[in-house]
C-alpha cells in the first residue's frame, strides 16, 4: 500500500532518528514539543528538561542524491529552568509545552517558547548559533543575563478569555487548547475539556467571554458511557494553512470542521476506534489521559496524529485513504521503506497483523510535525526523533 500525502501515491522511508538508545530513558529526556519553522529549513523540538534544541537542513549531498539532506543540530539552550510560586505554593516544571516559531524577516530567527507559567522569546542569530532571551536591557539600559530572563515584557497584558467559575467548587470545563487564526490576527479558538471549540473576534470586544462561534457534534445518547466526557475531550485544535477548516484531535478521532459550519464536522478520522473495548483498562493506568496532537500537510490536504506502540497515523482528505506507520529503530536504515501496519482486534490474526492485546502503551507518539513545503514529517518517540521523507527512487 502506498504512503499518504494529499493523493500522491509513494513510500515514505527512514530519514534519520536522533537521541540515545537507552532503555531507561530520563524524564528530562523526554521530547514535548516539535514544530518546524515557515520554510522547513529549522526544526525545533523541546523537553521536560526545560531544553530546546534547535536543528537545521543541510543541503543535499552529490553523494547521497537520493536524499534530500540531513537535519544536524543548530543550536542548544536551556528555555525553561524549574520554578516554585510562593503565593501559590505551586511547583512548576521546567516542561516545554510549546514551541512556536515567528515569521523570518531578517537574517536572524525568533521562536517562542513556554512552560505552565512564562512565555519567552528567543532570538537565534547566525553569527555565534546561540539562543538570546528578550527583554535583554533593563529600563536602564543596562544588559540583562540572558539566562536569568524569566518573561517577556508585553504591555499592556490583558485577559481576553477566563471561564473560571467565582466558586472553584463548580468548575466543570477546562480549556485544553488555542491557536489564532493563520491569516486573521483578530480570530482565534479554544477548545475545551467538554469537546467543544469556541471561535472568538477580538474586534468584537476585548474580553472575548461570548465567542462568535460555537463548535460542537451532537452526542448519540445511546453510545453514552462513563468514559465519553474524558474521551471527547480535546487535545490539540489547529487551523488549516489556508484558515478555511480547522481541526481537532480528541481520544479516539481527528475531526475537521469548516469555519461556516457549527454544528458538525465535515469530516472524521477514527485513529484507533480498536481501543473502544480497552477504554477501562486504559483509564486504570492513565493513559485514557493522554493529550495527542494532530498536524496539517502544507497543502492541507493530508493530517498526521499518533497513538500507541509507536504508531501514527495519515489520513488523505482526497481519496479517503489512510495508513498506520510504526517509527522503530528496526527499520532506521537508510533509505528503509516503512510498512504499513495492521492491528488485528479479534478472531485469526494475519501474519503481518499485531494484535490489540500486544500493543504497547508506554511507547506513544504524542507529538508530530510536517514540513510546511516537502514530504518530511518529524515524530518524537519518548526520547527519540524520527524523521521520514518520501523515498525518491
Amino acid at each position: 500500500m502506498a504512503g499518504v500525502a494529499g493523493g500522491n501515491d509513494f513510500q515514505w522511508c527512514f530519514s534519520q532518528v536522533k537521541g540515545a538508545i537507552d532503555e531507561d530513558v530520563a524524564e528530562a529526556d523526554i521530547i514535548s514539543t516539535v514544530e518546524f519553522n515557515y520554510s522547513g529549513e529549522l526544526l525545533a523540538t523541546g523537553d521536560k528538561g526545560g531544553r530546546v534544541v534547535i536543528f537545521q537542513h543541510e543541503q543535499e549531498s552529490k553523494n547521497r542524491p537520493h536524499l534530500r539532506g540531513e537535519y544536524n543540530v543548530y543550536s542548544t539552550f536551556q528555555s525553561h529552568e524549574p520554578e516554585f510560586d510562593y503565593l501559590k505554593s505551586l511547583e512548576i516544571e521546567e516542561k516545554i509545552n510549546k514551541i512556536r516559531w515567528l515569521p523570518q524577516q531578517n537574517a536572524a530567527h525568533f521562536l517562542l517558547s513556554t512552560n505552565d507559567k512564562t512565555i519567552k522569546l528567543w532570538k537565534i542569530s547566525e553569527r555565534d548559533k546561540r539562543a538570546e532571551g528578550y527583554n535583554l536591557k533593563d529600563e536602564d539600559g543596562r544588559l540583562r543575563d540572558p539566562f536569568r530572563i524569566t518573561s517577556l515584557r508585553v504591555c499592556p497584558i490583558t485577559h481576553i478569555v477566563d471561564i473560571k467559575p467565582a466558586n472553584m467548587e463548580e468548575l466543570t470545563e477546562v480549556i485544553t487548547a488555542a491557536e489564532c487564526h493563520p491569516h486573521q490576527c483578530n480570530v482565534f479558538v479554544y477548545s475545551s475539556s467538554k469537546g467543544t471549540i469556541r471561535l472568538c473576534d477580538m474586534r468584537a470586544a476585548a474580553l472575548c467571554d461570548r465567542h462568535s462561534k460555537f463548535f460542537e457534534e451532537p452526542e448519540d445518547p445511546s453510545s453514552r458511557s462513563f468514559f465519553s466526557e474524558i474521551i471527547s475531550s480535546i487535545s490539540d485544535v489547529k487551523f488549516s494553512h489556508s484558515g478555511r477548516y480547522m481541526m481537532t484531535r480528541d481520544y479516539l478521532s481527528v475531526k475537521v470542521w469548516d469555519l461556516n459550519m457549527e454544528n458538525r464536522p465535515v469530516e472524521t478520522y477514527q485513529v484507533h476506534e480498536y481501543l473502544r473495548s480497552k477504554l477501562c483498562s486504559l483509564y486504570e493506568n492513565d493513559c485514557i489521559f493522554d493529550k495527542f496532537e494532530c498536524c496539517w500537510n502544507g497543502s492541507d490536504s493530508a493530517i498526521m496524529t499518533g497513538s500507541y506502540n509507536n504508531f501514527f497515523r495519515m489520513f488523505d482528505r482526497n481519496t479517503r485513504r489512510d495508513i498506520t506507520l510504526e517509527a522503530s529503530r528496526e527499520s532506521s536504515k537508510p533509505r528503509a521503506t516503512l510498512k504499513p501496519r495492521k492491528v488485528s482486534t479479534g478472531g485469526k490474526r494475519k501474519k503481518d497483523e499485531i494484535s490489540v492485546d500486544s500493543l504497547d502503551f508506554n511507547k506513544k507518539i504524542l507529538h508530530t510535525a510536517w514540513h510546511p513545503k516537502d514530504n518530511v514529517i518529524a515524530v518524537a518517540a519518548t526520547n527519540n526523533l524520527y524523521i521520514f521523507q518520501d523515498k525518491i527512487n
